[in-house]
């Protein structure tokens, strides 16, 4: 049980109800994780328009984005962030070799270098909080400057709420499916 409570727009004054609409326009639905970041809806609202940006205007590949995100969510053991976007990064042509490396640690071990580097750079961001140098030079190569900044704001985002949702104790959402193999099951 999450340790704040899940705020419906019923609940909120209505100067705020724009905040929870927007979310439910580009979400399709306000999951579990942006109902409890409503209890601060100014929060609320910045955080998930960062989040709209990676999502849904950022020019890097969404390939790209969710294997960063995935990493990201394994690096910091978050099994709802991982239940969020292994079937979006399946959509996106993320192979399923890239996600069985994420999920076993083992990636970038076994990969072609182009679909590693992502995994190592953002296995790096997560546990160094920075990129070793040859680590950089290949993102930067591959991606260009501007991407390679969208690429660091998308592993610094899920990071944060990655751990938002485990510091709330945010319950999966009634839809979301655990891959058994997260936790090693």
């Amino acid at each position: 049980m999450a340790r704040v409570p899940y705020v419906n727009r019923e609940d909120l004054a209505e100067e705020q109800k724009h905040i929870f609409d927007r979310i439910a326009k580009t979400r399709g639905s306000v999951q579990n994780v942006f109902a409890a970041l409503m209890n601060s809806p100014e929060a609320a609202h910045v955080v998930t328009s960062v989040g709209e940006y990676i999502r849904y205007k950022s020019k890097l590949d969404p390939a790209i984005r969710e294997t960063a995100i995935l990493t990201t969510a394994k690096e910091l053991n978050n099994s709802y962030e991982w239940a969020q976007h292994e079937p979006v990064a399946l959509e996106a042509g993320v192979r399923v070799e890239v996600i069985d490396a994420i999920l076993s640690g083992k990636g970038p071990m076994g990969l072609p270098a182009k679909e590693g580097i992502f995994i190592q750079a953002a296995k790096e961001l997560v546990r160094d909080a920075t990129l070793n140098k040859k680590t950089f030079q290949a993102l930067e190569h591959l991606l260009g400057v501007e991407q390679t900044i969208d690429f660091l704001v998308t592993v610094g985002y899920y990071s944060m709420v990655a751990r938002v949702i485990s510091a709330l104790e945010v319950d999966f959402d009634d839809w979301l499916n655990l891959n058994d193999q997260f936790n090693g099951n």
